[in-house]
């Protein structure tokens, strides 16, 4: 039997953004033992997609780690081709450890690589398709994601829209005011819809500070696994949020969205994106402090 390999770290969003990719990859191989090597974040949701026979976790060794490095380097071994939809300087580097297979990536040497400098300038979802037409897969079909709107959820009002207020903590630039979403929480809460804050667990004090000012509003920060979010987001008559994970869930999910995004990242590289490939309504600012609330009311749909 062939065996295959699909490399694919992180994070959320860009994880979201390969469901594509993972659907065309197993179209092409029906046959095919598939192995996702991905990291703990998301193996419980990797486990349940139907693209994947097995899940196999990189604890990311550090080089002074010659045990951990040894078992990955054996994690690695014995694929018939691989799959680096990672493309980064570290998983480059697996492509060595695993004995140089056949290799879709940008590794040095690699059998199928993606060497044009124009994939820099291409959104995630076109630069896979190409690095896959590169490798032989020319036939995308939509991911069928049925599987995922039978994931528990947590009971919820009727009629809600998501708020996404949180970010990275390491990139505090992407991050609309706490208070501006408080603003939209109650014209939400007004239009009939109740918000609906979700995020990290670390990100519930800026859901405390929404609920002061619509107490309607209902805080799930921390209170939901990755899983949880796409049957949520699938129920959800719109969403509102910064550049980061849930928004590409709520994408993915069909689920109408307003992306939020300052100079500390580029909508045309890696906004969320809906099944069929169509884009959510994008606003920028370089400075996301500077976008009023009045025009993201505006834009809500």
């Amino acid at each position: 039997m062939t065996r295959i390999l699909v490399v694919r770290l992180g994070a959320l969003g860009d994880f979201v953004l390969s469901f594509g990719p993972f659907a065309a990859i197993r179209a092409q191989h029906p046959n095919a033992e598939i192995t996702l090597l991905t990291t703990a974040p998301f193996a419980g949701l990797a486990a349940s997609c139907p693209w994947f026979d097995h899940v196999i976790v990189d604890a990311r060794p550090r080089l002074w780690n010659p045990v951990g490095l040894w078992r990955l380097a054996r994690s690695l071994r014995g694929f018939d081709f691989v799959y680096d939809l990672q493309t980064s300087g570290r998983s480059s580097k697996y492509f060595f450890l695993a004995g140089r297979p056949r290799w879709s990536g940008i590794a040095p040497g690699c059998s199928h690589p993606q060497s044009d400098p124009a994939r820099e300038v291409l959104h995630t979802i076109e630069r896979q398709r190409d690095q896959l037409r590169i490798a032989g897969i020319v036939e995308f079909p939509r991911p069928d994601l049925g599987w995922l709107t039978a994931m528990p959820a947590p009971d919820l009002p009727e009629r809600f829209a998501l708020l996404v207020p949180g970010a990275a903590s390491s990139r505090p630039a992407k991050r609309w005011p706490v208070q501006n979403f408080a603003e939209i929480a109650v014209i939400l809460q007004a239009r009939g819809l109740v918000p609906v804050i979700v995020g990290a667990a670390a990100e519930a004090p800026i859901a405390a500070i929404i609920q002061a000012a619509c107490p309607e509003s209902v805080d799930l920060t921390g209170r939901t696994r990755i899983e949880a979010l796409f049957p949520i987001a699938a129920r959800a008559s719109l969403a509102v949020g910064n550049d980061t994970g849930p928004m590409h869930i709520a994408a993915a999910m069909a689920c109408p969205c307003v992306v939020l995004f300052s100079a500390d990242s580029d909508p045309a590289l890696t906004a969320p994106r809906a099944p069929d490939g169509g884009w959510p309504v994008t606003l920028r600012e370089t400075n996301l402090a500077d976008l009023p609330v009045q025009r993201v009311a505006a834009a809500l749909p």
